[in-house]
């Protein structure tokens, strides 16, 4: 029987490669990639399948003979699972420049992961006019080496299309979240951490029906978690385990929002339709996904900068009616740490408590954090 709704997300969270290989099989080319800012409508226009990569929460063995410990866990285990070929099945990767520790793992990479097809994306840090203008060459130059390497032409009609359907994703999934705003939510933050990493390892076309069975289920009555107290927040870099988000939920939680990397971040904005499809691609990922790798530039008050970064946090909370924020930091993250003094305060003087978790991306540390979040449960109940 063919697994269908959450049960089918559930199914691809535990297996995620499965069907990746089940494609590659079939001839067709995967490229991986890693972070929310290559585009995969260009991989999706040139015919590939995109696959995003992850970590584990399992012991680092190999990675430490290239990378220093005190590097980002997270891209560690990533180079990790490369090196002990986990991503076997992938024909190629395509990294951007998001921060130095993703820019020095991919120095590695490509010397010790063997694959047909490498592309270094080059993103600016500054949303300026000039920025978007480099980005938008650097997004044509990467369409022709997906060009080249997968044989095809990326017309216009072509880009527009795939960008389309990709909107219909991010759609699909702002749907989904929206109905987390229901007191009890109909799906549970660890349900949704599921769908995510479902939703990132298959074609996008296999991704909008899967997420339309999702709404469908949890929209006609489904059983979902019983109501709590506490609604939280999640803002922080990758989470792509259930493990975290488990363990709040099962300490006596709702986590009805999130501000994640593999969460929100990739999907609240779409990409315009109108126009230049590569300068609207540049448009979105540089001005739209609320990465603190990328500087913004504000003018004015102190608080009028605070408002320009953290605002649309303060919005969510609002919106979903939380009462409590959960600031989950990887240890070495340095955008993120340096980020997160400033979010906790903006966050404290709306009147939303927060509680800030820094995790070295392992089992043994998340379990360790039980205690404080029971405690700053009580707190806010």
């Amino acid at each position: 029987m063919v697994a269908k709704g959450l049960d089918w997300a559930k199914r691809l969270y535990e297996n995620r490669s499965q069907r990746a290989k089940e494609l590659r099989e079939e001839g067709n080319k995967v490229i991986g990639y890693i972070c929310a800012f290559p585009p995969r409508e260009l991989i999706t226009a040139a015919g590939l399948v995109p696959y995003r990569i992850t970590g584990t929460l399992e012991p680092i063995t190999e990675a430490d003979a290239y990378l220093e410990t005190l590097m980002c866990p997270y891209v560690r285990s990533c180079l990790d699972l490369g090196i002990k070929k986990r991503y076997d099945f992938l024909d190629g990767m395509i990294w951007p420049h998001t921060c130095d520790n993703i820019q020095k793992t991919f120095d590695i990479w490509k010397h010790y992961v063997p694959h047909s097809y490498f592309h270094y994306l080059d993103v600016p840090h500054m949303p300026d006019p000039s920025s978007f203008e480099f980005f938008t060459k650097e997004l044509d130059v990467l369409k022709e080496s997906l060009e080249e390497f997968g044989g095809v032409k990326i017309t216009e009609e072509c880009l527009k299309e795939a960008i389309g359907v990709h909107n219909e994703n991010r759609a699909l999934l702002r749907q989904l979240t929206g109905l987390r705003k229901q007191a009890p939510p109909p799906i549970s933050g660890t349900e949704m951490t599921q769908v995510m990493m479902a939703a990132m390892s298959i074609p996008v076309y296999e991704s909008n029906e899967m997420l339309k069975n999702i709404i469908e289920e949890v929209s006609t009555g489904k059983d979902g978690p019983q109501e709590k107290t506490a609604r939280l927040l999640v803002y922080g870099c990758e989470i792509d385990d259930i493990a975290f988000i488990n363990l709040v939920e099962e300490c006596g939680a709702n986590v009805v929002i999130d501000d994640l990397c593999m969460g929100t971040r990739d999907y609240w904005k779409d990409v315009a339709t109108e126009g230049d499809p590569l300068k609207n691609l540049a448009d979105r990922i540089l001005g739209e996904i609320m990465c603190p790798r990328t500087f913004r530039r504000s003018p004015g008050t102190r608080q009028q900068d605070l408002d320009n970064r953290f605002s649309y946090i303060r919005d969510f909370a609002q919106e979903f009616n939380v009462n409590g924020t959960i600031l989950y930091i990887i240890r070495y993250c340095d955008t993120f740490e340096f980020d997160a003094p400033e979010v906790r305060d903006y966050l404290e003087e709306a009147g939303i408590p927060v509680l800030y978790l820094e995790d070295d991306y392992s089992l043994t540390s998340i379990q360790g954090f039980k205690t404080r979040i029971q405690a700053f449960l009580e707190m806010i109940e």
